[in-house]
């Protein structure tokens, strides 16, 4: 099933707020519905969510009228920056819209409706890459998966994380393929279910064996040996390997790290922000209290109660065994292995 698909001039993107329940598309003919739809969740996990900015800014691209090649790129750059404003952990969502203006701006063309095409055609390129990077990551990861091995997840880090395949579950999906008896432990992920509504919706679809458990259950499954390893998404990654994820992935890093289950993160190299030293430095998103308080739209706890909710958390490299990039597999020192995978002499700097 597609996360998102370009049709007749449109952006059609799979709302995953119903899932499992219904299967429907938003239709986004301007860039205000992506941004609609990246804050509500509708598209979520962070490759998902660059290609979605990606056409996003496509679309606000094609609705501006000026022929003047400097007020086009003025008025693009206002549009990148409310696409970014939507979500402030996942890097990728920077890194697209970084890209696009970049191949305006270096553009030899003067025509706007040039500068246009050469957006959705950047567009294009980052949903396609995704999937390949999926693919390679896939690959390099299933050697770490054991045949008959049982793997924790957390979040949703499948297809529906990105533009098709996905990181965790693409990692999942290639050890399957290569003939590994594998089955999945996932995670609920409170507050808002992905691990329950939509992991365990993707591995059903493959037919790969998944059992369902209560996010309080995971330490409790790894003291009983239910658990051979952990593969988990990132949002973001800093220079040092420290890890950007899903609010709750910390907690299942300090577990596996008591029990002595390897625990791995599988993410693009484009999830790497080298511009962030430590995972101190990441800004984490914080969410409406409501996704607390309420559970499917009735109240749940008491008016007038004190909510924290941030949407993520940060798992330092130290409790990171391995992270599978579409790149090959990087492990400790990761300011070394990141930075030799991405072709750079050292860890700190732009992208």
């Amino acid at each position: 099933m597609d996360t998102m698909r370009w049709s007749g001039g449109c952006l059609e993107i799979l709302d995953q707020t119903l899932l499992p329940e219904r299967v429907e598309y938003i239709k986004c003919r301007d860039y205000q519905t992506v941004c609609q739809a990246i804050r509500r969740l509708s598209v979520r996990g962070a490759p998902a969510i660059g290609a979605a900015a990606a056409y996003g800014l496509a679309l606000g691209a094609f609705s501006l009228d000026t022929r003047d090649r400097r007020d086009f790129i003025s008025a693009l750059e206002k549009i990148a920056a409310d696409l970014a404003a939507t979500r402030p952990t996942a890097v990728n969502l920077q890194w697209a819209l970084d890209r696009l203006l970049a191949a305006v701006k270096n553009s030899a063309a003067g025509d706007v409706a040039e500068l246009k095409q050469k957006l959705l055609d950047e567009a294009h390129a980052i949903y396609r890459e995704d999937l390949e990077s999926n693919r390679r990551m896939g690959r390099f990861g299933q050697e770490l998966v054991p045949d008959g091995a049982v793997i924790l997840t957390h979040c949703n880090a499948g297809a529906l994380a990105t533009a098709g395949l996905g990181t965790a579950l693409g990692v999942i999906r290639a050890a399957r393929d290569a003939g590994k008896r594998v089955s999945v432990m996932a995670d609920e992920t409170r507050p808002l279910l992905q691990g329950a509504r939509l992991t365990a919706w993707e591995m059903l679809q493959e037919n790969i064996p998944v059992t369902l458990v209560a996010d309080n259950m995971a330490g409790y499954a790894m003291a009983l040996g239910k658990v051979d390893l952990v593969i988990v998404g990132a949002d973001r990654i800093a220079a040092n390997g420290d890890v950007a994820n899903k609010i709750g992935t910390y907690s299942v890093a300090v577990l596996a790290r008591e029990h002595g289950i390897p625990f791995y993160v599988a993410a693009p190299m484009s999830t790497v922000d080298f511009r962030v030293a430590t995972g101190k430095d990441i800004p984490i998103e914080m969410r409406d209290e409501r996704e607390i308080t309420h559970f499917a739209g009735k109240r749940v706890a008491p008016p007038g109660v004190g909510v924290w909710n941030p949407a993520f958390d940060v798992t330092p490299a130290r409790l990171v065994d391995a992270i599978i990039t579409d790149r090959g597999v990087a492990r400790p020192p990761y300011t070394e292995s990141l930075a030799a995978l991405a072709g750079r002499t050292g860890g700190s700097g732009g992208r």
